[in-house]
């Protein structure tokens, strides 16, 4: 069958974009930036128009394989996957509200990848200028088909947002070319890309276009993933490449491209970090695709492995710089914690793959928990600059002189010779409505998984429904929806119950309904529900001590705290040099406020801790046999996402603990 003659669709569906809206005083902010700052900034470093920023050369490296410049190619291997990125998010951004000029920009984008792409359907700048006649032969480096994979994702969001079909026809070549490259006939390539990429966007390229081969295509490429003989192997062997000898031969194994062993085969999350939950949103979507119970069960072993032994109270993931990758379980330092933006966007596509096949509350909790803290701290209030690392405590006196600190930055950059983050995270904002909601027409069931203030749009059969929300979920814990129905409409509304919350309320038209009832997570109301029928939540939002287990040994004896959703630090803006000093007594209160002038309005928390204070006698001393004097110390916590907004300084999330 050429078609998709069967519903590859999971029981629960994202709302689309075009029907949510977004009016939060908390998000509003952050996802009309995109489209105002944010995408015109990334355009002209896309272009190298930004001064002081790392230049990136994409737009160039396109002119120059379509034969309109001349010069040599400039950048990563994988520089091509900006522009996708960026036109995925302006995909988002005109699904939500129509720009002519922002849309013409894109045309023109598009137009310069179709006269780049070549006869056979070809399109990567990198080969087509600084390798040509090498292709397909390096896959486990180069980043041939990840590339690919990032320009159909904007493909189908720009044919999503506006109808018009000219980038998704020129990526379905390009799916059409490597189909016939690569899979398990005659003279066809038996491999896949060291970074796993393609695999989640040929799924959305064929429920897009209806074409079951791009999703037979993303089943190969997940299925020959770590069998024998080894395609890497295999592929090296054709390139005359010799072995790695000394510290170079350790790099790099198996495990770095999660192709140590067949998908269902693997137990334990390893490897890069980004490249492991793209793998692993792959196999979400192929497991719901296929109804293929044990391709889930490898998701749930993987899921299991990385949110109950290596996973950042900030929602961050992969831990060390090495390889920017997982490593063993509990092996969260905090100093040297590598958490690159993009991994925490990667678990949260991966978490919302698995949320669509089982509903079930853990998933959106770590999906929010990523979002709120290890995906919000890699970009600037203003949007103009980012972080790649997100360590959850910095001494800036030490990164000069340490290698595994080479890359942590006490201030965000305007951009990277590495530039995958800024993209991917404006990629996420912008499809945030698509986060907060999904749907399961058969069983007519509307779900909440976000709060997000504003509105969504969902159709039961003849039943069209509208839920307006009110929120201020960060910071005071109440939200409420309102029905909007021409007539009465039967349907179940499930509102998630976050796991940080310990007691919730909920009423529907001012009568009281049993929250502690809530199933997998999720309070839900099945009624036919009438035009205004409203619904109140009401979320505890006490400040919580969160302590690690007892394996994670660089958080033994310390405490994070958290507010609902929100992970706090402590900064030297507020609190002074020396913070691992700090300390915090059993019996410390704390007073919540919210400052609107303060980092674009947060709510802060004050308290009195404990520091060092040195005696005269001891001045000049490196140590002393006595015990040295504890005071009183005022301490100001501010969400973690925030830090280094302000003057560079200290920063930690873990305060020792009295």
């Amino acid at each position: 069958m050429n078609k998709l003659e069967k519903d590859t669709r999971t029981p629960l569906q994202p709302v689309d974009l075009k029907r949510v809206t977004i009016e939060d005083a908390f998000w509003s902010p952050r996802v009309r930036s995109v489209g105002d700052a944010v995408v015109p900034y990334q355009w002209k470093a896309l272009n190298d128009e930004v001064p002081g920023a790392e230049p990136s050369h994409t737009i160039e490296n396109f002119r120059i394989a379509a034969g309109e410049a001349e010069g040599d190619y400039y950048g990563m291997v994988f520089q091509d996957s900006d522009l996708g990125k960026w036109l995925e998010t302006v995909g988002y951004v005109l699904a939500e509200r129509r720009d002519p000029e922002l849309e013409r920009i894109a045309d023109d984008a598009i137009e310069l990848l179709a006269r780049a792409q070549q006869p056979d359907g070809y399109l990567n700048s990198y080969y087509q200028v600084k390798e040509q006649g090498n292709r397909w032969t390096n896959l486990r480096d180069n980043h041939e088909l990840y590339c690919a994979g990032h320009l159909m994702e904007a493909a189908v969001a720009y044919f999503d947002a506006t109808g018009k079909r000219k980038l998704l026809d020129v990526m379905s070549r390009y799916a059409d070319y490597i189909g016939t490259m690569f899979g398990d006939g005659p003279g066809q390539k038996r491999g896949y890309d060291g970074h796993p990429e393609i695999e989640l966007a040929l799924v959305k390229l064929a429920r897009a276009t209806g074409e079951t081969k791009y999703l037979e295509l993303s089943k190969f490429f997940v299925e020959e993933r770590g069998r024998q003989p080894h395609f890497f192997d295999l592929e090296a062997r054709e390139r005359d490449e010799q072995p790695a000898t000394g510290r170079r031969a350790r790099r790099r194994t198996y495990d770095y491209f999660q192709a140590h062993l067949p998908v269902r085969e693997q137990t334990t999350a390893e490897g890069h970090a980004v490249r492991a939950v793209y793998l692993y949103t792959a196999m979400a979507d192929l497991a719901a695709a296929y109804r293929d119970d044990s391709l889930m069960e490898a998701c749930k072993r993987l899921w299991n492995d990385v949110v109950r032994t290596k996973l950042y109270v900030t929602g961050g993931i992969g831990s060390s710089q090495y390889e920017e990758r997982f490593t063993v379980p509990f092996d969260l330092p905090n100093d040297r914690a590598y958490t690159e933006t993009c991994a925490a966007i990667g678990l949260m596509f991966w978490a919302q793959r698995m949320l669509a096949i089982e509903k079930r509350g853990e998933y959106a909790d770590a999906m929010e928990l990523a979002l709120y803290n290890g995906v919000l701290s890699g970009i600037s209030l203003d949007g103009k600059s980012y972080f790649y690392v997100n360590p959850l405590e910095v001494w800036p006196a030490t990164a000069n002189f340490r290698e595994d600190m080479s890359t942590v930055k006490v201030e965000r950059q305007p951009w990277f010779g590495c530039a995958c983050c800024p993209p991917n995270i404006a990629r996420l904002l912008a499809s945030l409505g698509s986060y907060a909601y999904s749907f399961d027409e058969a069983a007519r069931e509307l779900f909440a998984h976000l709060y997000v203030g504003g509105s969504v749009e969902a159709a039961f059969g003849g039943d069209n429904v509208r839920l307006s929300a009110t929120s201020n979920y960060a910071w005071d814990g109440r939200v409420s929806f309102v029905v909007s129905s021409a007539s009465p409409a039967p349907f179940t509304l499930a509102l998630r119950v976050p796991g940080w919350c310990r007691r919730a309320t909920a009423t529907v038209n001012g009568e009281a309904v049993d929250a502690g009832a809530a199933v997998d997570g999720y309070i839900k109301l099945n009624r036919v529900w009438v035009d205004g029928d409203r619904v109140e939540l009401t979320f505890d939002l006490p400040v919580e001590r969160m302590r690690a287990h007892p394996n994670a040994r660089a958080n033994a004896g310390k405490v994070a705290l958290q507010r609902g959703p929100i992970v706090y630090c402590l900064e030297e803006a507020d609190n002074g040099p020396n913070l691992q000093d700090v300390t915090l007594p059993a019996d410390a209160s704390f007073v919540e406020s919210y400052d609107a002038s303060l980092l674009g309005g947060v709510c802060k928390l004050t308290t009195v801790g404990k520091r060092s204070a040195m005696r005269d006698e001891d001045e000049g001393r490196l140590y002393v046999a006595h015990r040295i004097d504890r005071v009183d110390a005022p301490l100001v916590a501010i969400p973690y996402y925030a830090w280094s907004n302000r003057t560079p300084g200290e920063m930690t999330v873990w305060i020792r603990s009295e």
